[in-house]
């Protein structure tokens, strides 16, 4: 989980360079992480030129992560 946290915040960082997402590291990191950001960006609107939409993104991913640990946690203590 924090490998893929922080390949999206890689690649968020990339977003601030020219034509940074066009070298080999930013088309993969597209490749692996636009398919998790895009429903993120059809639901959010952008204000003015900032995308609010990867920071909900990575707020979900994290609330996610710690269900599964609680579930995890649940499952391994019953036993």
């Amino acid at each position: 989980m924090e490998i893929y946290y922080f390949m999206i915040i890689g690649y968020l960082i990339l977003s601030w360079f020219p034509n940074a997402r066009d070298s080999f590291i930013g088309e993969l990191l597209g490749k692996v992480v636009e398919p998790y950001l895009r429903p993120f960006r059809k639901i959010i609107p952008t204000i003015g030129f900032i995308d609010l939409s990867p920071i909900v993104a990575l707020i979900a991913l994290r609330f996610v992560v710690l269900g599964i640990l609680a579930v995890i946690k649940f499952v391994v203590g019953v036993f």
